[in-house]
Parts: C-alpha cells; sequence; structure tokens
C-alpha cells in the first residue's frame, strides 16, 4: 500500500529515494452536474450530498492514478500531495480534479 501525506516528510520516516513528481487526474462532465442540479432535493443549507458524493469520486479516482504511477516507479509513499480543482472546456463545462506529489521510497 502507498503512503499519502501532503506533508513533505513522514514522521518516523526516512526518505530513501526520490523517484520524481507523479500526477493523476479525473475529469467529469458538465452533464453530471446538469443532472444533479435538475433533481437535487438534498441541498440543505446550500450543500449537495449528491454533488460532494461526486467530487469525492473524482478525487478518489485521481489518487489512485497517482499512486498507481507512484508504485510502477518502484515507490512506496507520495509525499507533498497538492489537490487542485478547476473548470475546463467550454463555459466551464468540465471539472478536472488534478493530484500531484514526489513519488519516494521510505523505510
Amino acid at each position: 500500500m502507498i503512503m499519502l501525506t501532503t506533508t513533505p516528510t513522514i514522521e518516523g520516516r526516512k526518505i530513501t529515494h526520490y523517484h520524481g513528481i507523479v500526477t493523476g487526474e479525473a475529469i467529469m462532465g458538465a452533464n453530471v452536474f446538469r443532472d444533479f442540479f435538475a433533481s437535487i432535493r438534498d441541498i440543505v443549507g446550500g450543500r449537495s450530498a449528491a454533488y460532494e458524493k461526486e467530487l469525492e469520486k473524482a478525487r478518489r479516482i485521481a489518487m489512485e492514478e497517482m499512486s498507481e504511477r507512484a508504485r510502477d516507479l518502484g515507490a512506496n509513499a507520495v509525499v507533498g500531495i497538492d489537490i487542485d480543482y478547476e473548470t475546463v472546456g467550454s463555459q466551464g463545462s468540465m471539472l478536472m480534479v488534478s493530484v500531484s506529489g514526489t513519488a519516494v521510497t521510505v523505510q
């Protein structure tokens, strides 16, 4: 299992090798969000559980992709992870979740 952290180090562990930057992305089409907004009944205080669930899914996919790339490089951890959310396409028709970090081997 790959250890993942937003911090530059892992407490109690020594980084023995840096493998390089790894990334992961997940893009969700606007139709997903339009469908949610057309049928949302669970908005409470301006929040949508359905929308948040889809964002969580996209984030998980991006993290899994990044972890797989780190594993392919021989790493057992990714440090310094950054998570970004961007709209892409014409008029922001799609949402992209991108993650990046440094693949390392720790003892």
